[in-house]
């Protein structure tokens, strides 16, 4: 399980009387039959990208990818180290506060499971966590939407946000060349919404926010 303050900068950075997400105290890991989980959010914030989140070590360990995730294995997409996430973050949906870090609507665009296919230079596996302090991590995804290998991989920087990856379909396992798509246009994995709707149910004073039923401790 993750130290104590593994989430400390992730909570630091939000006012949790002011944003309904999760403080982080609470979800299980592996909750889908003992596998790791995985999530893919869309967040409209000052530029909008895709977050993309792996469960290791008891929290979610995140990356910012301005044009979300390619199954083409010719795209190389740029992807920005961000702080751990608690593990109640996979099903986060709904609009973060105006003058809150982040401000803007989220939808949960994919998630799923995933297997880590990490191996250090003789073979060896390497656990996730372990793999990110290194520089690299492969993985298969088992998504809605993405499936097969991955990679992701430290290109500059070892800390902070000097920090930059690389995020790769591999070659050979359920590649393709369909074009990441419109986030504008995309919709939710878990509740079939846009990132407008999920806009237009906080202004209209409807529920905004994605309330799940899993598991938690």
């Amino acid at each position: 399980m993750a130290d104590r303050d593994t989430l400390g900068e992730y909570r630091r950075r939000r006012d949790f009387t002011r944003t309904r997400e999760p403080a982080g105290r609470g979800a299980k890991g592996a909750g889908h039959g003992g596998e790791p989980s995985f999530v893919v959010q869309i967040h409209d914030a000052s530029s909008m990208h895709f977050d993309f989140r792996l469960e290791a070590d008891g929290v979610l360990k995140s990356w910012a990818v301005p044009k979300g995730p390619s199954d083409d294995p010719h795209d190389k997409r740029l992807a920005m180290p961000t702080e751990d996430h608690p593990l109640d973050y996979r099903d986060f949906e709904g609009t973060i506060a105006e003058g809150e870090y982040g401000a803007g609507a989220v939808i949960v665009w994919d998630e799923g499971t995933y297997e880590n296919v990490t191996r250090d230079r003789r073979g060896r596996p390497v656990p996730l966590a372990e793999g990110v302090e290194r520089g690299h991590v492969s993985f298969r995804l088992a998504g809605h939407k993405l499936h097969g290998g991955y990679s992701l991989t430290r290109i500059r920087g070892s800390e902070g946000d000097r920090e930059a990856w690389l995020l790769v379909k591999r070659a050979g396992t359920r590649a393709s060349r369909h074009p990441t798509p419109d986030p504008r246009r995309a919709r939710s994995a878990l509740s079939g919404r846009t990132l407008a709707q999920i806009r237009e149910a906080a202004q209209a004073g409807e529920a905004d926010t994605w309330s799940s039923d899993r598991a938690s401790s």
